[in-house]
């Protein structure tokens, strides 16, 4: 096991608002709810000087941080402008002290059937963060499935969560991922599976196919009711894209 990196970073986690940044999962253009994190990696070893001074005049100010990021337009062309504005508040706010600034926002009325959707963008600074690459997360995605080997198994659907997780290309990201979800969902209501291997696959491989904007895909899935003693039984994959690219 490797040793951890010596890091500083100073972070506000989940600011709650409400903002238009495109349909929800209704496909409605209206204000939806919207979290946001932000974390500012700082310059190596910045923070022992308030570490040791014990005074926040020393540090980056996540009080005026939080008030920046809460203040903002309540619309919107998409959640990658949200993600532009707030990084550009934080190098704003934070100055020479920042190497790289990570937003997260989550937007969990975006999919439905998903407890919540996450876009997390990291930009270095003086580069363009709508040019960055960005991991964009739906988690605990529920779909009644028919799967497993035993003979009750065979007999009714049962619930099977799933986290898909897609990697953007740089400067890609015109993906309507409730599209994707939706179609998938579609997909799977009239298969039947006996293993979770081969329903992940299922999922990984039409995910990675879904745009070209999608360099990779993880994919874990779990059943809560396989095991008695146990919260479930699971299986993750990951793959790039070209791994599927003559099998279309």
């Amino acid at each position: 096991m490797s040793l951890p990196t010596t890091t500083d970073v100073v972070l506000v986690d989940t600011i709650q608002l409400t903002a238009n940044i495109g349909a929800d999962c209704w496909g409605r253009l209206r204000e939806q709810p919207v979290s946001i994190t932000v974390h500012l990696h700082l310059k190596p070893s910045f923070l022992e000087i308030s570490g040791q001074s014990d005074n926040v005049v020393d540090s980056i100010h996540y009080g005026h941080l939080t008030k920046a990021v809460s203040a903002l337009s309540a619309s919107y062309a998409d959640v990658r402008a949200l993600v532009h504005e707030v990084t550009q508040k934080a190098f704003a706010l934070a100055g020479e002290n920042v190497d790289a600034v990570r937003v997260v926002i989550g937007l969990p009325k975006q999919v439905l059937l998903a407890n919540d959707f996450e876009i997390e963008v990291i930009t270095p600074r003086d580069k363009d963060s709508l040019q960055q690459t960005a991991k964009v997360s739906v988690k605990d995605l529920v779909m009644p499935v028919l799967i497993g080997v035993n003979p009750p198994e065979r007999l009714a659907k049962q619930r099977v969560i799933t986290n898909i997780t897609f990697y953007e290309k740089a400067g890609m990201h015109k993906v309507d991922y409730p599209a994707i979800i939706k179609q998938i969902s579609e997909e799977i209501e009239n298969t039947a599976y006996l293993t979770l291997e081969k329903f992940v696959l299922h999922i990984v491989r039409s995910s990675c196919l879904a745009s070209d904007a999608i360099e990779a895909v993880t994919t874990r899935s779990q059943k809560p009711s396989a095991l008695s003693f146990a919260h479930s039984s699971g299986v993750e994959m990951t793959r790039y894209r070209d791994a599927f690219q003559g099998l279309q």
